[in-house]
């Protein structure tokens, strides 16, 4: 690359978080003679959500638990307490002795009868001794436990207290058709251990309310037939797990089309075990485009194996490079393990790792030349192949007013199963290749303030080790990045983007759900390459105004960005003009 001004070209397919980009990139001086083709296919690593994760509902916790008839959570039935014509008057007690707690030692329960300790106590006092521990694991969320003094005979001072500790011995499930007892179950018993500690249930129920294939969760804790058993009544129900959304946008790039329709068929409980399929299909003027998803749940801490697949074709329809006729043929496969290792109603702490293999050809129709080298990296006869490891670490924390969500991705270029390689089998001794390494972070705040109003705050960052191939680079521009450019006007090996967007609603129908917020943005990108001669423009500025309209499953955008820094080109697309609409719709 020269230090001339850089117009890319770069195709976008959007599909299940994973984003599938076909990239030329044309170089431009200001004579005709002096003008380069640089096309590859991309699979942009697993991103942050565009749309923010949902806040926290109000009230998550509201009638889960309901207790068993009474204020209170049912305890041990009093079956053996010592009676009171069995012991004198008082008592000379000098200590207690606990039998039957596992969770508190000796020394903890002692602790709180020192005070009846050395004493002569009457039957009351014995009594109220035995209230104080049921009440000591009340305090700590053991609400089916109970102390009772059972019928003994004193020695040397010594009362005995049996602690009968509440345990959870049936979880029954109602209300569910396609969703598994056994899915459930699992996720509940999470919170179960023995002795019951009502709070840590109560969270896993929280947990198991959020789970999308469920709208609403009931539980009533009753007493079981023994004392100190209890049995957990659920109540579960469904949601519809079948969905399709189309959809309509401009956020493609204008070399193939800009104008991007989309049909994508999602079920997420394929078998009832949680498990999702989804399938999308894509197309514009000069592509089409299929992806496909399934994804296991693998233990009840929604542990997940992803496996994915995704295929376009693509024609360079822009003029005037449209009478080279370029095809560029791509598909990318990903398997990807992702396991939560803290969780719970309010936070969530993940890692992963992911195994990618990306491959393409591009070729040249004109005068039927065929297959071309048109990217670096790519070996003489147009083919770039990628196998890449990828070690992601994800955070997610949310409430009813804001939510925000981390992802942090290490990427190391790996020389397997034929990957590009410098100076082998026609790979340029000099360009880039599948050996690389790089670190992505990204974030998103959204914070809710009063009347609908929301903050949009969202970063993303590349650190590249090496030149990278276009398919691992960093692209600003866009519909997602910076408004006011067309899609990945720049591509660096390394880069940073900065959005802040405001949500200010200005007119709400309350009987359709309808809200329409007017939305002011301000888009701030950089980047810059490792050993190449970096972009002649190398930041990007755009801000801007937009209107959003959303009512049930459907939604509409439009955004009009105005570019801050110039950027040489010709105008020509809706995109270059600033101008980007969206449209979505699941009806069903």
């Amino acid at each position: 690359m020269t230090g001339k001004a850089i117009l890319p070209l770069k195709s976008v397919l959007l599909s299940v978080g994973l984003i599938y980009i076909l990239t030329p990139t044309i170089t431009s001086a200001q004579s005709s003679y002096d003008t380069a083709f640089r096309l590859a296919t991309k699979l942009r690593d697993r991103q942050i959500n565009p749309q923010p994760p949902a806040l926290l509902p109000e009230n998550s916790d509201q009638g889960l638990i309901k207790p068993d008839s009474k204020d209170t959570l049912p305890t041990p039935e009093n079956t053996e307490v010592m009676p009171s014509e069995s012991i004198p008057a008082t008592v000379r007690v000098e200590r207690f002795e606990f039998i039957g707690n596992t969770k508190f030692s000796q020394a903890e329960l002692t602790a709180v009868t020192t005070p009846y300790m050395g004493k002569d106590l009457s039957f009351a006092e014995l009594l109220n001794v035995r209230s104080r521990i049921t009440q000591f694991y009340v305090d700590q969320g053991y609400v089916t436990t109970a102390a009772l003094i059972p019928p003994q005979t004193m020695d040397k001072g010594v009362v005995k207290i049996r602690i009968v500790e509440g345990k959870l011995t049936e979880i029954a499930v109602k209300g569910n058709s396609r969703l598994r007892d056994t899915y459930i179950r699992k996720r509940i018993k999470l919170g179960v251990e023995t002795p019951l500690n009502v709070p840590k249930l109560l969270t896993s129920l929280q947990q198991l309310r959020l789970n999308p294939r469920i709208t609403n969760i009931a539980a009533d804790l009753q007493a079981g037939i023994r004392p100190g058993t209890n049995r957990l009544v659920v109540e579960v129900s469904e949601a519809d797990t079948f969905t399709t959304q189309f959809s309509l946008d401009n956020g493609r790039s204008p070399s193939v089309g800009s104008f991007r329709r989309k049909v994508q068929i999602t079920e997420n409980n394929l078998l009832g075990i949680g498990d999702s399929l989804s399938a999308g299909y894509t197309n514009t003027d000069g592509s089409n485009g299929i992806d496909l998803s399934y994804t296991l749940p693998i233990n009840a801490r929604e542990g997940t194996l992803s496996l994915s697949y995704g295929g376009t074709r693509s024609n360079i329809i822009e003029r005037p490079f449209s009478v080279l006729d370029i095809l560029a043929r791509s598909r990318y496969y990903e398997l990807s393990l992702r396991q939560p290792i803290s969780q719970t109603p309010t936070q969530e702490t993940g890692l992963g790792v992911s195994f990618s293999r990306q491959e393409s050809q591009t070729e040249l129709g004109l005068d039927q030349i065929g297959p071309f080298a048109l990217s670096p990296g790519a070996d003489t006869a147009g083919r770039t192949r990628i196998s890449a490891l990828r070690f992601f670490q994800d955070y997610t924390q949310r409430n009813e007013t804001h939510v925000l969500a981390l992802r942090s991705q290490f990427s190391f270029g790996l020389d397997w199963f034929g990957a590009n390689v410098s100076g082998r089998n026609g790979v340029n001794d000099n360009g880039p290749d599948s050996r690389f390494f790089t670190w992505r972070g990204q974030g998103q705040w959204l914070k809710q303030f009063a009347s609908n109003a929301q903050l949009l705050v969202k970063g993303d960052v590349q650190l590249a080790g090496s030149d990278l191939v276009p398919l691992e680079q960093f692209g600003l521009g866009g519909q997602l990045t910076v408004r006011g450019y067309r899609q990945d006007a720049l591509l660096t090996d390394s880069g940073l983007l900065l959005s802040i967007e405001g949500r200010l609603p200005i007119l709400q129908n309350r009987r359709s759900g309808g809200l329409l917020q007017v939305t002011p943005f301000l888009d701030l990108g950089t980047g810059w390459n490792i050993s190449g001669n970096n972009p002649t423009t190398s930041t990007l500025v755009g801000a801007g105004v937009g209107l959003l309209w959303r009512q049930g499953t459907f939604s509409a955008r439009l955004d009009w960005g105005l570019p801050l820094v110039k950027l040489d080109g010709e105008k020509r697309s809706l995109q270059e003009q600033g101008i980007y609409f969206s449209v979505n719709y699941a009806p069903f």
